[in-house]
């Protein structure tokens, strides 16, 4: 994410007009060594070994978290308290409580002009804001069912190391917060509706793995008796939701689908229509209008890139798509715009918070057996 949010940094001023281009001042990371090596790649002159010095530099405006999960609340605090603007990784947090203190930080901090962004970079994708802008023009009429999936299949491998993705006490949760929130927060977004209850199971199919590092045999397998730890987080969550709109929904979120790279998929169905999107196809959004005539009724495939959608006028030729590191770029220009504006963009902390919410129940639901759990009061036995 560090190389993802350095190459925004640097092309959103060569495509979206700025009044005042941003400036990479400072690259923070724990070794220096390393750090050092990574600030020569990225062409930034500074680094610091301890981010609470960073925050306090008078010469830093805005602070971009890209850290684990287990650090973004105390980061966010001390940079808010400074001052300083700030953009998150999402999650934003680890903890509902943890959420809720950096969002009433942030509450504080805006009445300072200091503003806060969380990094649901998804949002910055063409296709997906032409489904949220079609929802919003009611082509699809009353929402009725939201169906989401993200499939990535990296930790299909039993041997694949342990790594702090696989450690709750860093991470929070597993497939569920690393992946499972990019749609719990674009199935909320797009359709215009809150979750408000949730029925959910998490899975962890491999329980051990070997540690980074350790020998490896033929095939990257770790050898016979290589030490191992435990993993302590889900790697896979399945939940169905209730919408305070009225919609009913259906999520699935896990590191197992052998075959799926980066499936990230958000299907709407209402009364009208129905959008479908695939990040593996995300130069394009698939639209069926009930309205049409029956004789000539089925999904059409858009190609959203056409200077009439969002964001694709300030980059190629109409058919000449974008990738993955295109909506990073995307996340800078609307932040950059909303602090020269000085105007909110989104999502900021308090929209992230709720996010953080839905992934509190889901876990609580699981908890007690799928049991349908309010996102308010998740850990109501009522």
């Amino acid at each position: 994410m560090g190389v993802a949010h350095t190459h925004a940094w640097r092309t959103a001023p060569r495509f979206f007009p700025m009044a005042a281009p941003p400036e990479l001042a400072l690259l923070v990371g724990r070794d220096e060594a390393r750090t050092r090596a990574a600030a020569d790649r990225l062409e930034i002159a500074e680094i610091e070994t301890d981010w609470r010095r960073a925050v306090e530099r008078e010469d830093i405006d805005v602070v971009d978290i890209c850290t684990p999960g287990n650090t973004h609340a105390e980061i966010a605090l001390a940079a808010l308290a400074a001052g300083k603007h700030v953009l998150c990784e999402k999650p934003l947090a680890n903890s509902v409580a943890e959420a809720e203190a950096m969002t009433a930080a942030a509450e504080r901090a805006a009445a300072r002009g200091v503003r806060t962004f969380c990094g649901f970079s998804y949002r910055r994708t063409p296709a997906l804001a032409l489904a949220k802008r079609f929802v919003e023009e009611g082509r699809l009429g009353e929402i009725r069912h939201v169906r989401a999936q993200y499939l990535q299949d990296w930790l299909s491998d039993a041997d694949t190391p342990l790594n702090w993705r696989l450690e709750k006490d860093k991470a929070g949760s597993g497939a569920l917060g690393d992946i499972g929130a990019h749609s719990v927060d674009a199935a909320q977004w797009v359709s215009g509706q809150l979750i408000e209850g949730v029925s959910a199971m998490l899975h962890t199919f491999v329980e051990t793995r070997p540690l980074a590092g350790t020998a490896q045999g033929l095939g990257g397998s770790a050898e016979a008796g290589a030490p191992s730890g435990p993993v302590t987080v889900d790697d896979a969550a399945a939940f169905t939701a209730r919408f305070d709109g009225g919609a009913i929904g259906v999520f699935e979120a896990t590191r197992f689908a052998q075959g799926r790279r980066n499936a990230n998929r958000l299907e709407i169905n209402g009364s009208s229509g129905s959008i479908a999107f695939d990040f593996e196809s995300m130069n394009t959004l698939e639209y069926f209008d009930a309205r049409d005539d029956q004789a000539a009724q089925g999904f059409r495939t858009i190609q959203v890139t056409d200077a009439v959608h969002p964001y694709t006028d300030h980059w190629w030729p109409v058919g000449h798509g974008l990738g993955y590191g295109d909506l990073f770029v995307h996340q800078v220009a609307d932040v950059v715009a909303a602090l020269q504006a000085d105007t909110a963009a989104h999502p900021d902390f308090a929209e992230a918070l709720k996010v953080q919410r839905v992934l509190h129940a889901v876990e609580a639901s699981a908890r007690n057996a799928s049991r349908y759990t309010s996102v308010d009061r998740p850990d109501s036995q009522d």
